[in-house]
Formats: structure tokens, sequence, C-alpha cells
């Protein structure tokens, strides 16, 4: 019976001992992982990298779009895949509830059967600058020269600032990042002086779980 517990009690040492190594080695090499499906996020350079390279999305979002005067606020479901296909349909308010948005790569489609909508605009070409969707962000992102990110205690801010030099206007664009699943939190969009334009809030957000054929099927 002694035999047996020092066993147990060198067992458990041992164990002890083992966990307080590995631990010391993951806190030396700085290897933080936060663990996003398949996806190992070492870094908030590895964050970063992940948003940059995202296929595909589906997000419950409420938008606060901001002016002088007043606040409209709206709720949106969107869908995007790397086709250049995106859809957006409008869940709030209810007075324009069921608007939807498709772009199939080509073409433009607006329809709301409760409105009596149905437009369809062919070879439509400013699909891609909607400011509203996180692709949008994402090829702001790469394209400009002054993007650059931020490591807050529990968050990744990515940013980028656009100009028009003809007008003396810019915008600037922040994204947050969730450090732990990799998910973004919410987007600001702000004026010259960095006064919020645009606030939308990710309620729900899916990465890389939706295809082109699921975006464009019929309900």
């Amino acid at each position: 019976m002694k035999n047996k517990r020092k066993i147990l009690i060198f067992s458990i040492f041992v164990i002890i001992v083992l966990v307080i190594i590995i631990l010391n080695f993951f806190y030396k090499n700085n290897y933080k992982v936060a663990e996003f499906g398949n996806t190992s996020i070492k870094s908030a350079k590895s964050i970063e990298e992940y948003i940059l390279n995202i296929s595909s999305y589906e997000a419950d979002i409420s938008l606060e779009v901001r002016s002088n005067k007043n606040t409209n606020k709206y709720r949106l479901k969107q869908q995007y895949e790397s086709s250049n296909v995106f859809k957006q349909e409008v869940l709030e308010p209810e007075n324009i509830q069921g608007l939807i948005t498709i772009y199939d790569g080509k073409n433009l489609k607006i329809e709301n059967t409760k409105l009596g909508l149905n437009q369809i605009y062919e070879n439509y070409q400013y699909v891609s600058e909607n400011s509203l969707c996180l692709y949008n962000f994402i090829e702001d992102y790469k394209k400009s020269n002054t993007s650059k990110y931020e490591e807050k205690e529990n968050s990744i801010v990515m940013e980028v600032k656009l100009e028009q030099s003809a007008n003396k206007y810019c915008v600037y664009k922040k994204l947050y990042i969730d450090k732990n699943t990799a998910k973004p939190i919410k987007m600001e969009i702000e004026d010259i002086n960095q006064k919020v334009l645009v606030y939308i809030l990710y309620n729900e957000i899916k990465i890389n779980s939706i295809n082109k054929g699921e975006i464009l099927a019929l309900k």
C-alpha cells in the first residue's frame, strides 16, 4: 500500500515537472498559440496574415452610419467568396427588411419582393468599392503603403489610411480582431479628424466556411 502511494506521489511529481518544463519552453520561445478552427495563430503578425488571406466569410453585422445631424442604424447579413461573389441582405430596420444585393462577379442584382424591387445591372464594376465589407478593407490594406497593425491587450488593430490628393480627402479604416479567436470584432471608418463616420460590429462571423454556390443559391 505504501509502495503504491509512493509511486502515485512520484508520478504526480513527474507530471508537474514536465508541465513546468513545457510551459517554460513555450514562454522562452514566445510560442503563443490561439486556436481558430484548424488554423494555429502564433503571433500578431500571423493574425494579420490570416485576415489578409481570408477566402470567404459570412457575417451578421450591426451598422451605424453617423453624420452631424443623426445616426442611422442597420442590421445586415453579408456573405463573400474570393471569386468576387458578394451577397448582402438587410435584416433591420423593418421598412427595408429583405432588401438583397447580389453580385456574381459580373452582374449586380438588387431585389426585394415586399418593395417590388428587381433590378439587374450588367457588367457592374463598382462592387469592390463597398466600404462596408470586410473584403474591401482587406484589399485597401494590401494595396496601401500606410497599412500597419498594433497589438493591444486583447486585440490586434489593423489600420489603413486612404488619401485622395485631388480633394485632400482621407479616411482611416480600423479593424479590431480578437487575439484569442482571430475573428474580427468591429470595424471603424474615421474622417481626417479621426471622428467615426461608420461603425460596424460583427455580431457573428464565420470565416472560410461558405462557397460561391451557397451564396448564389436561391432561397
